[in-house]
């Protein structure tokens, strides 16, 4: 595991992909639905969440940037490197010797990032800055 003052980086271990119990229906936030209606089968969450095994890192959020995007202080991100950072998507970057997450905003040859709570100032990426795109955010998993 890689510490970071923002994300603690972890790999995950595919060797052992475990499958879990799926009920293969909809799960009614209205009212319920008869219990005889749904199919039991198995279901891998690495499939499901992981498209590329070798790209594919964990990290923990630590802080409040992003909570308007619903990233939470403690959640789990599933990062894919091997993506293309484009407008609008969220990223793990490297900035001056710190990882962030941010959403990307990109206006002509202007790189911004935006952080999804008001309490926190876009950056603008200037060529002074230390800067890497390091992966894509494609899910986050929390605790309720």
């Amino acid at each position: 595991m890689k510490q970071s003052k923002n994300l603690s980086f972890l790999m995950s271990d595919f060797s052992e992909q475990s499958k879990i119990t799926f009920f293969d229906t909809g799960i009614s936030a209205g009212f319920p639905s008869p219990a005889d209606d749904f199919k039991e089968s198995r279901i891998s969450l690495d499939k499901e969440l992981i498209k590329n095994p070798d790209a594919t890192f964990f990290a923990r959020v630590s802080g409040e940037s992003m909570i308007g995007a619903g990233l939470e202080d403690n959640d789990l991100l599933i990062i894919d490197r091997s993506l293309e950072p484009t407008h609008n998507r969220i990223a793990v970057c490297y900035l001056d010797g710190e990882f962030t997450v941010k959403r990307l905003k990109v206006d002509g040859n202007c790189v911004w990032l935006q952080p999804e709570n008001p309490n926190y100032k876009p950056i603008k990426i200037t060529e002074e800055s230390d800067f890497l795109i390091w992966g894509i955010v494609t899910n986050v998993i929390k605790a309720v």
